[in-house]
């Protein structure tokens, strides 16, 4: 009858340990200072895989991808409405906690404007999140919690991903 007992206890009490472990690295976590957000390029952009059901295309310009110390990984990614309207956005991905966030967007102008107070958000946060959440499937995460060992190796898995022909 113990036993029967003991080993979903066992496996609670590690459980608990390993959630308290990753809850202190994260909350040691710091990120580094965000570089301003990069010129890119329409030309080029490595489309994303994205459902059927989204009215909006989006791609990443690959000259903007990079993956900083702190294990960001930051793009431009450009999303083109089906009249042609664009909304351009500097962004970066946290693999490890699954967030995104958006650091600056494009004016009609053409000029940046940093994001006020950008936070992180959940990946899995809906519509807003979804090109940020397909970004990090086909490339930009190497499994769910680390980024992909280079730029390189991002370039090279969303070049294989095919879009939906829309």
């Amino acid at each position: 009858m113990q036993s029967r007992f003991l080993l979903p206890l066992t496996l609670l009490v590690v459980c608990m340990q390993a959630t308290g472990q990753t809850s202190a690295a994260s909350s040691d976590w710091q990120e580094l200072d965000a570089p301003p957000a990069p010129a890119f390029s329409d030309k080029g952009l490595l489309p994303l895989d994205m459902p059927a059901s989204t009215a909006l295309k989006f791609g990443v310009d690959p000259g903007t991808l990079a993956i900083s110390k702190d294990g960001v990984v930051r793009y431009v990614v450009v999303a083109t409405s089906t009249a042609g309207v664009r909304n351009v956005m500097y962004e970066g991905i946290r693999c490890l906690t699954g967030e995104v966030k958006t650091y600056a967007r494009q004016n009609a102008s053409g000029q940046w404007v940093n994001v006020a107070e950008p936070s992180w958000r959940p990946l899995h946060g809906g519509a807003a999140a979804a090109h940020a959440l397909a970004l990090a499937r086909q490339g930009a995460c190497a499994n769910r919690s680390t980024p992909a060992d280079s730029v390189a190796a991002i370039i090279k898995k969303l070049r294989q991903t095919s879009p939906d022909p829309r």
